[in-house]
């Protein structure tokens, strides 16, 4: 068996699955800039194609009005597409490159490649012909996303490669996952902050037909929805150009997602924080407020009480009534009737235990009032308590319904 459980493991991993993705530097890289130039040599014509390449390029970036000489010095590289040479023509189509330490300080007001967003896991989802899929083949959404260019962009991302384990690891339904401990793992282990997915379903109106593609963002733990459009290829010929259409479009719909302040960062995935779901601890929080609110009112009831005692001098005034029954008046002795609080910790095995403790000690004579504020299923969890009478008849009448009472100080241990 253990033969068989490693064939089929090596089976999902192996084969030409992922496609490595470019080398994407930090600096600013502006593609598809098509120039047209001519001079009296090619050589000449070649120089003129280049300075308008880069005042193209310039334009493309946002950049504000510079002198050409200026933007030649901001330049690193140039990356030639494709180009044709003539005696005293040049056309090409390029990339441009622009040094961002030196770049930066003319695009400060309000251009998108100043700074950059936290190092973003994507997760490129393809959903064609019903079937979901990320790195288990080699498809066209995934290739695109492979080939981008990052350099340009206002997001730090972080592609996997798809060989190996990702194909494992990244599957199209990990974007359903809610476990704070898997997805931390899952960026620890890829050097990530948070997770971006890039969903595109394509859908085929008939064979040979046109091709309707909707795309969707989302970001984070709880795959909260960034934005969606939709594109259109007119053949089966035509989706790798929608697709490549389609990235730039989700990764503007990414860069404005982080323009206002929608791609912050989780608390609950950094790794010095406690392994605790978000609702879980909203719900403990609740608790912690209710019980601080029922301190402060047992303190001011019990300062009224102390006042009232001061003013009569501790002598109950003259007035004809008839006598009170002894348990009556002892419960209306003020020591006697001033409600202290009590912690109440039991153990949870399941919910039902959780309810039976509750229902028994709200039911305790001298119990005024009794709430959770602290549940652990499987463990010990706590409630606190309002108790008017004596803790040794509410621990006396607990004993009597069948459980196990301990006392200590104002805390009560229970368990069946």
């Amino acid at each position: 068996m253990a033969a068989f459980g490693g064939a089929r493991l090596a089976a999902q991993i192996e084969g030409e699955r992922g496609i490595a993705p470019v080398v994407a530097s930090g600096d600013i890289e502006i593609g598809g800039i098509e120039v047209n130039a001519t001079g009296r040599t090619a050589q000449e014509a070649r120089a003129n194609g280049y300075r308008e390449a880069y005042k193209l390029a310039w334009d493309k970036a946002h950049g504000p009005a510079l002198d050409a000489a200026t933007i030649e010095a901001l330049v690193s590289a140039v990356v030639v597409e494709q180009e044709q040479i003539g005696p005293h023509r040049y056309k090409a189509r390029l990339t441009v490159v622009f040094d961002r330490g030196k770049a930066a300080q003319f695009i400060s007001g309000g251009g998108s490649f100043v700074s950059r967003s936290a190092p973003m896991l994507l997760i490129p989802v393809l959903y064609s012909g019903g079937v979901g899929q990320v790195y288990e083949v080699r498809g066209d959404w995934q290739k695109v996303w492979a080939e981008f260019r990052t350099g340009a962009s206002a997001i730090d991302y972080v592609r996997p490669t798809g060989s190996g384990s990702d194909s494992l690891l990244l599957t199209a339904g990990q974007p359903g996952r809610r476990s704070r401990v898997w997805l931390r793992g899952l960026l620890d282990q890829f050097g990530a902050s948070d997770v971006l997915v890039a969903a595109a379903r394509l859908e085929r109106q008939w064979p040979g037909g046109p091709v309707k593609g909707t795309f969707t963002g989302r970001f984070g733990a709880d795959n909260v929805l960034l934005g969606s459009f939709t594109l259109t290829a007119p053949d089966e010929a035509g989706v790798p150009a929608m697709l490549g259409q389609a990235l730039a479009k989700m990764d503007q719909l990414f860069t404005d997602a982080l323009n206002r302040g929608a791609l912050r960062a989780d608390p609950t995935l950094s790794l010095a924080q406690p392994d605790m779901d978000p609702g879980l601890a909203r719900l403990i929080a609740l608790g912690r407020a209710a019980e601080a609110a029922d301190v402060a009112a047992i303190s001011a009831q019990a300062l009224d009480t102390a006042e009232d005692t001061s003013v009569s001098g501790g002598t109950p005034s003259p007035v004809a009534t008839p006598s009170p029954e002894p348990k009556a008046a002892a419960k209306a002795s003020p020591s006697a009737a001033a409600p202290q609080a009590v912690t109440v910790q039991f153990a949870s095995p399941d919910a039902r235990a959780v309810d039976q403790a509750l229902a028994a000690v709200r039911a305790a004579p001298g119990v005024d009032s009794a709430g959770t504020t602290s549940i652990a299923i499987g463990g010990t969890s706590v409630m606190r308590a309002t108790v008017s009478g004596s803790l040794e008849a509410v621990a006396a009448a607990l004993r009597s319904r069948g459980w196990q009472v301990s006392v200590s100080g104002t805390t009560l241990r229970i368990k069946r």
